[in-house]
């Protein structure tokens, strides 16, 4: 037998064994390590750092998929197969509770959030006064019926008494990221965010608007209908309250 010869039915051997191995492997067992988190956005940096320290501890994989908070319980009310979900209000998880696409007794506060007034100059947020003044041309934030750190910010505006000298100049993103990708390239000089969004972020200015000036921001998790009978989901519910989750939220800027 020449040398080729052996070399071909040696690679017929490893083709034969492999597929042997995947029949083998029961239908939907490849996948049975990964489980679908419906995220808001301004949990997406703080999202993937707990997500990896899950999968580390435990060999499941969360996939996440960002947008905001409104946007994603439309999806999830239109069947989309996410198993857990993680907003940033209680409104949404509440609602999916009592509309049957959630486990009633599931749901809890896994972080709160600080809204932040911020601008990629130097020295440009001041405080308070940078919006009384109103040095600038465009102020982004998130769309306010989809995104709660948007509806906050037109609290802010509304307790300041800006709320009708501002509005022309509101650019709106569709989530918080957008938001903040308007304010850190420079198209908006100024842009109402998600504080987290700053831990990972050098330079520029900002301020931390008073939780005075609008609505807590209550962060709520809850495990859909979907995910109810996978250990993965239920497991990765268990581990939002860790103190490892929350020494992951606290350098994020989120109170837990």
């Amino acid at each position: 037998m020449s040398l080729l010869t052996y070399r071909k039915l040696a690679s017929l051997l490893v083709v034969a064994l492999t597929m042997a191995g995947l029949l083998a492997v029961a239908p939907g067992q490849a996948k049975a390590a990964e489980f679908r988190v419906a995220t808001a956005a301004n949990f997406s940096d703080a999202a993937r750092e707990i997500g990896a320290l899950f999968e580390a501890k435990s060999g499941y994989r969360p996939l996440f998929s960002f947008g905001a908070t409104g946007q994603l319980y439309t999806q999830i009310a239109q069947g989309a197969p996410f198993d857990v979900f993680l907003a940033a209000d209680q409104a949404r998880p509440e609602r999916a509770v009592a509309e049957g696409l959630a486990v009633a007794d599931s749901r809890f506060t896994y972080a709160w959030g600080r809204l932040a007034l911020f601008s990629r100059d130097k020295g440009r947020v001041t405080g308070e006064a940078t919006l009384h003044e109103g040095d600038f041309t465009k102020l982004a934030i998130a769309n306010p019926l989809t995104a709660p750190y948007g509806a906050a910010a037109v609290e802010a505006l509304q307790a300041l008494s800006l709320r009708d000298a501002l509005t022309p100049k509101l650019v709106q993103g569709n989530n918080a990221s957008q938001a903040f990708q308007f304010a850190a390239t420079g198209n908006a000089e100024v842009g109402f965010v998600a504080l987290s969004q700053l831990a990972v972020h050098e330079g520029g200015s900002y301020w931390v608007v008073p939780a005075k000036l609008h609505s807590p921001i209550a962060q709520d998790a809850v495990l859909l209908t979907a995910g109810k009978d996978s250990e993965a989901a239920q497991a990765f519910m268990a581990f939002l309250k860790s103190d490892a989750a929350r020494a992951v939220l606290a350098r994020y800027g989120y109170e837990s």
